[in-house]
């Protein structure tokens, strides 16, 4: 097929342009080029000249039979000029634009068909390159459209190739340099259906073609409206439940700050309006999310999509933290607009992914609350999304036109990389030798943060309001300081392969230490304050306490700006994994159970082994762990407070937790004592039983709150109804009565009516003895006999054939021992 090139070298209309963006932008377009095709005139559309392709000298090559200019014979009045001509290939022709600054730049298709007595552009079809580089294949519409891309381009001439299958056409094109700065070539949250990893490929290297632009609680934006002329469309018909969405406005204009958005990333509109949660009429505590569906094209299956923030909602600074979701996976948790703007309120901030879909045809974007908020009314916003295909994926540019030069490089790289590492491995056999030798100072390394105070320097003020003890343990902080670089080698540099998961805090990585110890690396934002109060309240908490129940913390890293805590590696990870989701495997009863009564106990010790106890703050499904035998321990203690002093009967803060497990009492009056962490782990034992979240939007009024759902089947004595169907004809009548009151009695609406963790542990061993052993119990009232508890410091007695033993360790000096059937508990009273 022969190919014919139309030459276009036209001039920018740069007048125009700096008119219209002269309040708006402070770049200069490099490169402009906006044609008219088949026009003998130029075209004014949104304060820009089109030029007709027909008006430049020479242009009669465009009249040799391979391109002809076709006008539309029934061009409406209310249609855009651009769309009363088009240029009709019937071989593979060319447009050509001459390229001053080589770069990111924005290409426009304007596809518009008619009919003429010699064409109906309706049943055309055909492909699109750009540069060789596809960016349209096997092409027809029957609708008018617009098919925007973004490319880099590296040469010095751009050429727009159209390949007809049977024939070819073009409305007008737009071809333009895109502002500095429109992507930033950094590591990306790469989003795929079973987690969170790092897109490390350049985005600016990949072709992208837009798939949505929507401007969040606003109308639609029109080129007109735009520094780039995009135009934004409204999300009404993206919401998934209009009612959990209220839009929020703005009459100022946004706070733009070096560093966030500008308005060449999105306009002033986009930034003025959003989405809010709509939590007016919401007269009970719970969480839920404003989610959005957005339909993709079949096929597509990588997805660059960006996100849009400016806080129009809040009066001060730190009020607003909430996380968002892509494809329900946490893209983001504990989101502070404030800490990203600088500290300046309604300043502008966009946020990149890349998202793997799978070719589930959708991508689903929620925000929802946080559980750092200290508001009343927790929030979340969203203020615009730009959703773009990933078009050819490209790995690396070097690729296949450099083989030649790999050849001669590859064994000289080779011998080096060798090299290098047999270095490294010298290097850390060095320094694992040198930190056995001597203990290291410690000191501040990095630059991020204020460092850990060493034990007896300072006041406890540095700790912040979360800090749960004023001291470390017997051999304070320095025994726990992991160097750098032997995490390193732990986790193969953070290879993205061993990530475990992740959060607000940063990613998770499962490693081996030197000693060949399996750990969970949790590893901060590099270089970010975010999380500090947390890391250093889970440092000084972890470092008093051990217990076979609760998770414990190996070791810390505060070096070259890092925030790295290294805890016990759970091989089952979180319970909630285990009671519902995808993928999940059914747990029997007594598995059950004995998760919860080793939770139980990890929160008793947690609430009596000191004079004035640790109250945890967030007890939940996520936060209790399981080892590869199913042991579970209590994790995540970022949010523990110390508990009131013998003369005090509570603790004055801020609230924390988490919705749905969030004790009402502490909710309304601000007082902390250990029975929020009762109330909380009263909603623990109805999500074991039910298996379902403690909070879940989608179901009806009633059924949203897991605590005040199942306390309604409970009182009427019909809780076998509403347990998981995996357990249905697993347990018997008396362990479910016991269990079921047991929760209820967490769940009182006052702390004062609730048990002690010693009585929640004792009762739930109790259940665990009448599902396994009916003997006990009275055949003619149900009641369960009286068993005394054994004197401090006496074995106590067990049935028959009991023979689990367990140990409880604390700082190596407690000796406790329990049984399947009963503890021998620490009373509250003798604190």
């Amino acid at each position: 097929m022969e190919n014919k090139k139309v030459f276009l070298h036209l001039f920018p209309f740069t007048l125009p342009i700096i008119i219209h963006l002269s309040a708006a932008a402070d770049f200069a377009l490099q490169d402009n080029y906006l044609v008219s095709c088949g026009a003998s005139t130029n075209t004014t559309v949104d304060n820009r000249v089109f030029l007709g392709d027909l008006t430049k000298p020479g242009s009669a090559l465009l009249s040799q039979g391979k391109s002809i200019s076709l006008a539309n014979p029934s061009h409406p009045s209310n249609s855009s000029a651009l769309y009363s001509t088009a240029r009709v290939f019937t071989s593979t022709s060319s447009y050509a634009f001459d390229i001053k600054k080589t770069g990111t730049h924005l290409i426009r298709l304007h596809f518009s068909p008619f009919s003429s007595q010699k064409y109906d552009l309706h049943v055309s079809n055909f492909s699109v390159s750009a540069n060789g580089v596809s960016l349209l294949s096997n092409f027809g519409t029957q609708f008018t459209v617009l098919k925007e891309f973004i490319i880099m381009v590296d040469t010095v001439e751009l050429h727009i190739s159209f390949m007809p299958n049977n024939f070819a056409f073009i409305n007008a094109i737009e071809i333009f340099s895109a502002p500095k700065n429109f992507f930033v070539d950094a590591p990306t949250r790469f989003i795929v259906p079973n987690g969170i990893k790092e897109f490390t490929q350049n985005i600016s290297s990949q072709v992208l073609e837009t798939v949505h632009r929507i401007n969040v609680g606003g109308q639609k934006l029109t080129p007109f409206n735009d520094t780039l002329w995009r135009t934004w469309v409204p999300d009404e018909d993206f919401l998934v439940l209009k009612s959990a969405a209220k839009i929020a406005s703005t009459t100022h204009l946004p706070n733009y700050q070096e560093g966030g958005a500008t308005r060449e990333i999105a306009p002033d509109n986009v930034y003025m309006t959003a989405q809010q949660m709509n939590i007016d009429n919401v007269t009970s505590i719970f969480e839920f999310n404003i989610t959005w569906n957005f339909p993709l094209g079949r096929g597509d299956s990588l997805h660059f999509v960006r996100l849009h923030f400016c806080d129009i909602v809040s009066l001060s600074l730190n009020q607003l933290y909430f996380n968002v979701y892509i494809n329900e996976v946490v893209a983001y948790k504990d989101l502070d607009l404030s800490a990203l703007t600088f500290h300046v309120l309604a300043s502008p901030y966009y946020i990149d992914f890349v998202v793997d879909s799978s070719n589930s045809g959708v991508v689903k974007v929620s925000v929802g609350p946080s559980d750092l908020s200290t508001s009343l009314k927790k929030n979340a916003i969203l203020n615009g999304v730009e959703i773009m295909n990933i078009k050819n994926f490209v790995a690396s540019q070097a690729g296949s036109n450099k083989k030649s030069l790999w050849i001669w490089l590859g064994p000289v790289i080779g011998g080096c990389v060798l090299l290098c590492l047999v270095l490294l491995a010298g290097l850390a056999v060095f320094r694992h030798r040198k930190r056995k030798a001597k203990v290291k100072r410690v000191g501040s390394t990095g630059t991020g943060w204020t460092p850990l105070r060493v034990y007896g320097g300072s006041s406890l003020g540095v700790l912040s309001e979360g800090t749960a003890l004023a001291s470390p343990g017997p051999y304070g902080y320095l025994g726990l300081k992991i160097p750098y670089a032997d995490i390193q080698l732990a986790t193969n540099h953070f290879d993205k392969s061993l990530i475990i998961g992740s959060g607000g805090f940063g990613m998770v990585y499962k490693g081996i230490l030197g000693d060949n110890t399996k750990v969970a690396v949790k590893r901060g934002v590099p270089g970010s304050r975010q999380g500090l109060p947390e890391f250093q309240t889970e440092i000084t908490v972890l470092s008093k306490i051990r217990h076979l129940h609760l998770v414990s913390l190996v070791g810390y890293c505060e070096e070259q700006s890092e925030m790295i805590l290294v805890y016990e590696y759970m091989e089952k990870g979180a319970l909630k994994s285990h009671l519902y989701g995808p993928r999940f495997t059914p747990l029997s009863w007594r598995q059950r159970l004995e998760i919860c009564i080793g939770a139980a106990r990890g929160i008793h010790y947690l609430h009596t082994g000191s004079a004035q106890g640790i109250i945890h703050r967030d007890i939940k499904s996520t936060n209790i762990l399981l080892d590869e035998n199913y042991v579970s321990k209590v994790a995540d203690f970022g949010l523990s407070r110390s508990g009131p002093c013998l003369n005090e009967t509570h603790v004055s803060t801020g609230v924390k937790g988490s919705f749905g497990y969030l004790d009402p009492e502490y909710f309304r009056r601000q007082q902390l004592t250990d029975k929020s962490d009762v109330y909380s782990f009263g909603v623990v034992l109805f999500e074991v039983l039910c298996a379902r979240p403690a909070v879940d939007p989608v179901l009806s009024r009633e059924q949203v709150n897991l605590g005040e759902w199942a306390l309604e089947w409970q009182k009427k004595g019909l809780l076998e109804q509403i347990i998981d169907p995996h357990l249905r004809g697993q347990i018997r009548p008396s362990s479910l009565k016991k269990f079921g009151e047991t929760a209820e009695k967490c769940l009182a609406d006052y702390g004062i009516d609730r048990p002690s963790m010693g009585d929640v542990l004792w009762n739930l061993e109790h259940v665990l003895q009448l599902q396994e052993n009916e003997t006990l119990e009275s055949p003619d009232t149900g009641e369960v006999a009286t068993v005394e508890h054994p004197a401090r410091g006496e074995v106590p007695q067990f049935p028959p054939g009991s023979s689990r033993v367990e140990r409880d360790i604390s700082d190596g000096t407690s000796n406790i021992s329990t049984s399947k059937v009963f503890s021998q508990l620490i009373t509250s009273e003798g604190r």
